[in-house]
């Protein structure tokens, strides 16, 4: 199961988060310990995604046919 939040605040980074939306959380052991998370945000040109303050975010639990969905690259 791979994890995803919902973004519940952009402060300072409209052009790249969108609130309400979800994304995906990639692992970062060493960022979590910093309080922050490894997001693939709206730029996706960097597929490693970017860190944000953890706080901006809520983890989300999907269907599995949603986190596929969400998944799949964009055409």
């Amino acid at each position: 199961m791979n994890d995803f939040v919902i973004c519940i605040s952009n402060e300072s980074n409209p052009a790249s988060l969108i609130v309400g939306k979800a994304y995906r959380k990639l692992p970062d052991a060493d960022a979590e310990s910093k309080g922050l998370s490894r997001i693939v945000d709206e730029d996706k040109s960097e597929l490693d995604g970017y860190l944000y303050p953890s706080s901006m975010f809520v983890a989300i639990n999907l269907p599995e046919a949603v986190e596929k969905a969400l998944m799949t690259p964009e055409g």
